[in-house]
């Protein structure tokens, strides 16, 4: 079975190297929806894949990180990337540039080490990323399964190297959440939410 929890944010950054000159060469914002897909073969002990309130806590805390944000691209220029951390409090710095179709990837692979590394509370099993679908606009949208997040001819995503300013860190209710998925720690669900 596989459950759908969608999630809104506002986000700016520029797609370097795309044929659209307004993308290309603008700072540019869009509102974002994704979608969390979950699938399992068994039903926890209130007989749900994975409770929805569950999928609220870091999975959320997580995407809400680039709401109200830029997304800037490692491989961009220096002066680009240092102005833009010098005038903005919340921006995340990616190894992959910020285009529909890596933010799923991203996205796919930071909600895949959340899952790996939660210690289920309520007799889930079985729980895993099925894919992750980035609506950019209302009208496109990019959807990334494993086999795409972990493509090494789309660009390699090492987490490790996924930076968030210390304002979205100071966000967060676990300030060490990042460093628990990157250190491959244990992540607790909470018995009740």
């Amino acid at each position: 079975m596989i459950i759908r929890k969608l999630f809104k944010f506002e986000n700016a950054h520029i797609v370097r190297g795309c044929t659209t000159k307004r993308c290309s060469q603008n700072i540019h914002g869009h509102s974002y929806k994704v979608e969390v897909l979950l699938e399992s073969d068994y039903l926890d002990n209130g007989q749900m894949v994975y409770d929805f309130g569950l999928v609220k806590h870091n999975i959320k805390e997580l995407i809400d990180s680039f709401d109200h944000a830029i997304t800037l691209w490692s491989n961009d220029d220096i002066e680009y990337i240092n102005d833009m951390k010098k005038h903005s409090c919340r921006w995340i710095e990616l190894p992959v540039s910020p285009s529909a179709e890596q933010f799923a990837r991203v996205f796919f692979v930071i909600i895949e080490q959340i899952l790996a590394r939660t210690i289920m509370s309520n007799a889930e099993q079985g729980v895993k990323l099925h894919s992750i679908i980035v609506h950019e606009t209302d009208t496109g949208y990019a959807q990334a399964f494993d086999k795409d997040a972990h493509n090494i001819n789309m660009g390699y995503i090492d987490i490790q190297q996924i930076c968030f300013s210390n304002d979205i860190i100071s966000s967060w209710s676990n300030e060490n959440l990042w460093n628990d998925i990157i250190f491959k720690k244990s992540i607790a669900n909470p018995v009740k939410i």
